[in-house]
């Protein structure tokens, strides 16, 4: 597992606590953290706790660590977003399960606010995964299969009509029919253009709203996690998107299950309520039957903070499949 080698602060839960502001720079910052696949385990990376310095907001300590808006909130409900307080535990959830699915190229997990970059170094099979923003209700970023069609550095931004008419109904002003590239233009310096007409995966200008249901359906990321993000990706890499609030994995003989709010638009799934997660538990373990403990899978639905939690156990032969 490749770790952030500028983060000598960091350790795992329960281990140590140091602040933030000792050993970092207000202008370091980290990208995406990689893994590799090992056989038969399902999750990456290790949860973590720091202590905020009196400087820090929850934001802030989000990009330090590779985290979006959402992702850091959902862990932290009790901490204050802007002003955590010097000394105050924060909690670091960088630890994931894998969505379902497919693994090759890229895969967006809407639900978590997260993409995952699957390749091979050396032959052996990585994952990166970085924290995005996505499309918000009346903007959907587009489920599917999709590929990447061509590539821009320094790119300019032709805003469509519907954009500009909004900006000009939000009281936010006239928005040119060009914005080159530089500081003014929310695509960043790279971007990414996918088969899906319109939606790109691009950079962006304004770093705070990464983790976030915020953009016109476009995939954002932090502007130093496209740059790494943007050489390793060639035309034609496959992407998918997907929606996948519940995530279950094994790792070893242990079921992990991670939870995550349903979007705000999702409707099938805040109705269907526990039913959708038990599909997704059904479907993981119809080869392999589990042991579940339904009391701990149903406070971490209550919980629903993106934190992965032990659950269950593989069955030996001749177990039984009942629950604890």
């Amino acid at each position: 597992m490749q770790r952030r080698a500028n983060k000598p602060w960091l350790f795992t839960l329960g281990v140590l606590l140091l602040p933030l502001g000792m050993f970092l720079p207000g202008s370091a910052r980290a990208t995406g953290d990689t893994f590799p696949l090992l056989p038969g385990v399902q999750l990456v990376g290790e949860s973590a706790t720091v202590a905020a310095s009196q400087a820090d907001t929850l934001t802030d300590i989000a990009r330090v660590h590779g985290l979006g808006y959402n992702e850091i909130v959902w862990a932290n409900p009790a901490v204050d977003v802007w002003l955590p307080g010097g000394g105050t535990p924060v909690t670091l959830p960088t630890r994931f399960v894998l969505p379902g699915g497919t693994r090759d190229g890229v895969v967006v997990n809407i639900a978590e606010y997260r993409l995952y970059h699957y390749f091979k170094r050396d032959g052996q099979s990585m994952v990166s995964t970085y924290p995005v923003s996505i499309g918000r209700m009346d903007w959907a970023t587009p489920i599917g299969r999709w590929v990447v069609t061509a590539k821009q550095k320094d790119p300019a931004w032709y805003p469509p009509e519907s954009i500009r008419q909004e900006h000009l109904e939000d009281g936010r002003g006239f928005l040119a029919k060009m914005i080159p590239a530089g500081p003014d233009n929310p695509l960043g310096q790279y971007a990414m253009r996918l088969s899906a007409s319109g939606y790109l995966i691009h950079g962006t200008n304004k770093p705070v709203g990464v983790g976030m249901q915020v953009t016109h359906g476009c995939i954002r990321m932090y502007p130093e996690d496209i740059e790494k993000l943007y050489p390793q990706i060639p035309v034609k890499t496959p992407v998918t998107i997907m929606n996948q609030p519940y995530k279950f994995g094994w790792s070893g003989n242990d079921l992990y299950l991670e939870v995550h709010p349903p979007l705000d638009d999702d409707r099938s799934t805040r109705e269907r309520e526990m039913t959708a997660l038990t599909e997704q538990y059904v479907l993981l373990t119809r080869d392999r039957p589990a042991r579940i403990d339904w009391q701990i899978v149903e406070e971490a639905y209550r919980q629903r903070d993106g934190i992965p939690v032990k659950v269950g156990s593989a069955l030996s032969v001749g177990q039984s499949v009942a629950a604890f």
